[in-house]
């Protein structure tokens, strides 16, 4: 039996021979894409963290013209709408988490009643953002309103691009 249960061994032992040949043997045809990332950063870390925290998602406050001003309410708009629908998510998700967390006391609905009261601030807080996306609209719209003369009179000297004129005499 020992020299049966010897072949059957040999018999696997050169199949894995023969495929890790012919691995071996395509492995050799077929070449890898290298990928080489060079990271040619000055400073020092704590230099470049401290760069990533002054990004900020909003543009520079800066309103000296009526496109800068409804640029900066636009971005905030775009980014509390954003925002609201994120923070609104994660209410749920909390809630859906927390309501999961048996009560200690044993109460029926007890952690439900636990998890809606923690998850109604964060709703709040998407509320909030909701409310702050709004008001970001309506202060581009109310500024424009309140100051229409000043923006129509800039706009009014300002270069209108020329349009195409027909030429009748091309024929």
């Amino acid at each position: 039996m020992s020299t049966a249960t010897n072949n059957k061994g040999n018999k696997f032992a050169n199949m894995g021979a023969a495929a890790g040949g012919f691995v071996g043997a395509m492995g050799g045809s077929f070449v890898p894409p290298v990928n080489v990332t060079i990271n040619n950063s000055k400073g020092s870390p704590q230099q470049q963290g401290a760069k990533a925290k002054a990004q900020s998602l909003m543009p520079a406050p800066e309103f000296w013209s009526p496109a800068q001003t409804r640029n900066y309410c636009n971005t905030l708009r775009a980014a509390a709408v954003a925002l609201s629908i994120e923070v609104a998510m994660g209410a749920e998700i909390l809630n859906a988490t927390l309501s999961q967390v048996p009560d200690p006391e044993g109460k029926s609905f007890g952690s439900k009643i636990r998890a809606a009261k923690v998850a109604r601030k964060m709703r709040k807080a998407a509320a909030a953002l909701q409310s702050a996306a709004k008001n970001a609209a309506a202060c581009y719209s109310v500024y424009t309103a309140e100051f229409e003369q000043e923006i129509n009179a800039v706009r009014h000297r300002a270069k209108r691009p020329e349009r195409p004129r027909m030429n009748w005499a091309d024929q």
